[in-house]
């Protein structure tokens, strides 16, 4: 049977999301690679509980995270909370998205009912923390979706609901609807990382600030790209050489040449390149949790240490932004 570290609170740092009352770690675990039918059992165990002694409490899924993607991370992590975890439910915020199940970005009321009916199935949960509206659909009218999401929480099978991959007018469109409705609307989840700063640009991070929006930003990390892993090469085991990302193409001589700068820059902070780049996604306070994904638990046990470390001197910053910048 599981025992949890007891220490387990005492170094995360934990954020309130939005204007709401629930609080989320500064690192959270995303299962969207490694939890798959292919992959070992007793290795995403251990990532799980891994996590949970660090103190994360967030896990974050989908309906079609997992190799193949019919719902296997889900069914793994619902294994998972059997061999022990389940009775920490209460502590745990389990979150999870409806994507298309046509490969499209369906909103529509009937797939976002059936999807999370469907999670809770898998997960053996009676309700989830937070259900997503995966990718803005812009074939379905947005209060179709947004009476949907509302639907889960009146009946019980989502305490919140949040959007993923919507833009600043996106999220403005709907949170006005939502407010009508008195939705738990509490947050977005877009990817933003040092090589992705578009919610920047789009004005989306200001705006959630401004709202009261909570960001839960996936790729932080880039696909793993803003580590040391492919700083001398591309290793067999690693997203690249396995062929799960598609970010290969992207790894030029020129950004090598920026990697491993900003490389420099994180060891004389006393950081890896990894714990860096998810210390300045969280460095202004914008950003509540970052979701992190990992392939064994030494990278989770790595990657929390980045909360220990958010601050920047303003030397720090300009360096790193004219490296960004080339």
């Amino acid at each position: 049977m599981y025992t949890p570290n007891e220490h387990r609170y005492e170094k995360m740092v934990y954020n309130r999301c939005g204007k709401s009352g629930l609080k989320l770690p500064a690192v959270s675990l995303g299962i969207w690679q490694n939890f798959g039918y292919k992959d070992s059992f007793d290795n995403m165990e251990e990532m799980v509980h891994t996590a949970f002694d660090l103190g994360i409490t967030h896990i974050d899924a989908a309906n079609n995270y997992g190799n193949p993607y019919n719902g296997s991370a889900e069914e793994n992590l619902g294994k998972i909370l059997d061999r022990g975890m389940r009775q920490f439910r209460d502590e745990l915020v389990i979150s999870t998205k409806a994507d298309g199940p046509y490969g499209d970005r369906n909103g529509s009321r009937k797939y976002l009912t059936a999807s999370l009916d469907q999670s809770l199935k898998r997960m053996k949960l009676d309700y989830v923390d937070i259900f997503y509206h995966h990718i803005f659909d812009p074939n379905t009218p947005l209060e179709e979706t947004a009476l949907a999401l509302d639907n889960a929480v009146r009946q019980g099978k989502a305490l919140y609901v949040g959007i993923s991959n919507y833009n600043k007018a996106q999220t403005a469109e709907i949170m006005s609807i939502f407010k009508e409705l008195r939705t738990p609307f509490i947050v977005n989840q877009p990817s933003y990382s040092m090589l992705n700063r578009w919610i920047e640009s789009d004005g989306l991070r200001d705006f959630a600030a401004e709202q009261g929006i909570c960001l839960s930003v996936f790729s932080p990390l880039y696909q793993g790209l803003l580590t040391d892993r492919y700083l001398n090469g591309i290793p067999a085991d690693s997203r690249i050489g396995k062929g799960r990302t598609w970010i290969k193409n992207e790894l030029t001589d020129q950004k090598l040449s920026q990697l491993r700068r900003l490389n420099d820059i994180a060891a004389s902070r006393g950081q890896k390149l990894s714990q860096m780049a998810l210390s300045w996604v969280l460095r202004e306070g914008k950003v509540t949790t970052v979701l992190i994904g990992a392939s064994r638990p030494e990278q989770i046990k790595e990657n929390v240490e980045a909360v220990y470390k958010l601050d920047f001197a303003q030397s720090e910053l300009s360096a790193i932004d004219a490296i960004l910048s080339e």
